[in-house]
């Protein structure tokens, strides 16, 4: 099962760790896992290429897991990664709705 931590505060995100593998089918076809390590995968890419934001990450591939912290930003950076964040968020949801069984989604 992968864990996945978001943090917000003052409604915005402003962390989010994964961790594991969610278990779903074999290593290398598991479609799950998949699919939620490229939400997550290509949301940071997002606020790191596109929106400009240096974000500290620890990445750990053999053991599935990602942390990403965004540091204090100003109002135009806020907005852009809080378009990116809450899109990825919708993402991570719809996947946990059907998947729930392989999922865990903590919002703190």
């Amino acid at each position: 099962m992968t864990l996945v931590e978001v943090v917000r505060q003052s409604g915005h995100i402003i962390s989010l760790t994964a961790d594991g593998h969610t278990g779903y089918g074999v290593e290398g076809e598991d479609i799950v896992c998949a699919a939620l390590s490229s939400i997550i995968q290509t949301a940071l890419l997002g606020v790191m290429q596109v929106a400009g934001i240096n974000v500290k990450f620890e990445r750990r591939d053999e053991e599935g897991y990602l942390k990403f912290t965004l540091p204090e930003l100003e109002p135009q950076l806020r907005r852009d990664a809080d378009m990116i964040l809450d899109t990825m968020l919708l993402g991570i949801s719809d996947l946990y709705e059907s998947y729930s069984d392989f999922i865990e989604l903590k919002l703190i």
